[in-house]
């Protein structure tokens, strides 16, 4: 949001290879109320991303659950959107509200927005409504839902709180092996085009 700051100055380099890391904290929802009075206020990430696009093969933004600013600013400098998806039937909802905003930033910011695809996650297989939820999601979305699932595991957690990569903390971990999947998945979805 500061103007001398540059996205080089905030990067961080991890202990994967090729992997960095433009981290944020709490003090980014101030952004949200900063956003309200710039000029062209959708494209303060682009702006600052401009600077560091070409150094990358893939600029993965991580988003809270909500579209205000900082949701539009993402879906207006992005390629693709991957929608993580709960296995729970409340998150349909705001999967729908999510397309909306899709559309609509489609339409007015960013023509070349598309709908990557949509990730089930934390699914647990032993429940009827998780695989409900599957079941629904893939009826409405067809080809749009990845073939991998990523399976509800406690490694998750513990990956969080050791600061590290579930493929790095637990590579044999249903969770790693889930998400190595989804990786290769993404990749020949890339190479197809």
């Amino acid at each position: 949001m500061q103007d001398d700051v540059t996205a080089e100055d905030v990067l961080i380099k991890t202990d994967v290879a090729g992997l960095h890391l433009l981290p944020a904290n709490i003090d980014l929802s101030a952004a949200e109320i900063q956003l309200v009075n710039e000029v062209a206020r959708e494209m303060a990430l682009a702006r600052v991303l401009r600077t560091i696009r070409k150094e990358y093969d893939f600029i993965l933004i991580d988003c809270q659950p909500s579209l205000g600013l900082l949701a539009i600013n993402a879906l207006t400098v992005a390629h693709g959107v991957l929608i993580p998806l709960e296995c729970e039937f409340f998150s349909l909802r705001g999967v729908a509200l999510l397309l909306d905003t899709i559309d609509k930033v489609r339409e007015r910011l960013n023509f070349d927005l598309e709908l990557e695809g949509i990730l089930a996650t934390m699914y647990d297989s032993r429940t009827t409504h998780c695989r409900q939820v599957l079941q629904r999601v893939v009826e409405a979305f067809g080809d749009k839902v990845y073939q991998t699932v990523i399976t509800k595991t406690v490694k998750f957690p513990e990956s969080t709180v050791a600061g590290a990569p579930i493929t790095t903390l637990d590579p044999a971990s249903s969770g790693a092996r889930n998400y190595r999947q989804l990786a290769r998945e993404v990749i020949a979805a890339e190479t197809d085009r």
